[in-house]
């Protein structure tokens, strides 16, 4: 039997690739769902394939004042949010920082360092409170190096890693644990996303070799939270067999 059964999830960024895959796997652990995310039509597709309970948020993670609004609103069957995955983020282009679209920077930065912010802030302290909580944030390689045009994404995943550092730095003295998972290349929405809908440049990142898939992620994930309670996992880096690093990579086609 998981350890995290009959326990409270909030998951955002849950409309798809990694986020999606993580409700799938905390719903078969037996987890209640807090789902979060802007496509709310997603989110209402995916609950009604899982075989547990679901509060589903629309919500745009960059919206401070509706991150606390509706983590206020949650019901009281799920408000005792146990686990936390940070997930919602994103990559805006790939160029260099002082050619690259101002509005995709600021977009990486308010949705990745300051969302994530955001629904720390609002659930940690309930879980101060309530003796009980573990955090995992959504890293990534890039948050460990950088690569080239990528400057900013990667800013944002070093950010990431600092927040989550200091956060269990802040949190040692409670039972509250804080998780990092970071991935490499993960074939998801991630780079339709970055290169705004261009769907063959997208295909492209990924011709070659065989990139994680966004169920090898979520699995990590569970595997995390699912650790005893004196035990926390503070860092898992997650690369397909054929990356090396941020920037190194095999190709064999």
């Amino acid at each position: 039997m998981s350890r995290i059964q009959g326990k409270t999830a909030f998951i955002t960024g849950a409309s798809s690739g990694i986020g999606e895959a993580a409700a799938r796997k905390f719903a078969e652990a037996g987890c209640n769902l807090v789902l979060a995310a802007r496509r709310m039509d997603r989110l209402r597709t995916l609950a009604a394939k899982l075989p547990i309970k679901c509060h589903l948020i629309e919500l745009d993670v960059r919206n401070r004042q509706a991150v606390d609004s509706a983590i206020a609103a949650i019901p009281a069957e799920f408000a005792a949010i146990d686990i936390l995955v940070n997930n919602a983020g994103k990559a805006r282009g790939l160029a260099k920082l002082h050619e690259a679209d101002l509005a995709d920077q600021e977009e990486m930065i308010d949705t990745n360092v300051k969302g994530l912010l955001y629904c720390t802030r609002a659930v940690v302290p309930g879980m101060i409170k309530r003796g009980y909580g573990h955090v995992i944030n959504i890293g990534s390689i890039a948050g460990h190096e950088t690569y080239p045009n990528g400057s900013v994404y990667c800013a944002t995943k070093h950010a990431v890693d600092a927040i989550t550092k200091g956060l269990r730095l802040d949190l040692v003295d409670t039972p509250v644990r804080v998780s990092t998972v970071d991935p490499g290349l993960v074939e998801t929405e991630f780079s339709l996303v970055r290169f705004h809908g261009d769907t063959e440049r997208a295909k492209k990142v990924y011709v070659g070799y065989r990139p994680l898939t966004a169920d090898d992620v979520a699995e990590t994930v569970l595997w995390v939270a699912d650790r005893p309670e004196h035990v926390q996992i503070a860092e898992v880096i997650i690369l397909p067999s054929a990356q090396a690093n941020a920037y190194v990579t095999h190709k064999t086609s």
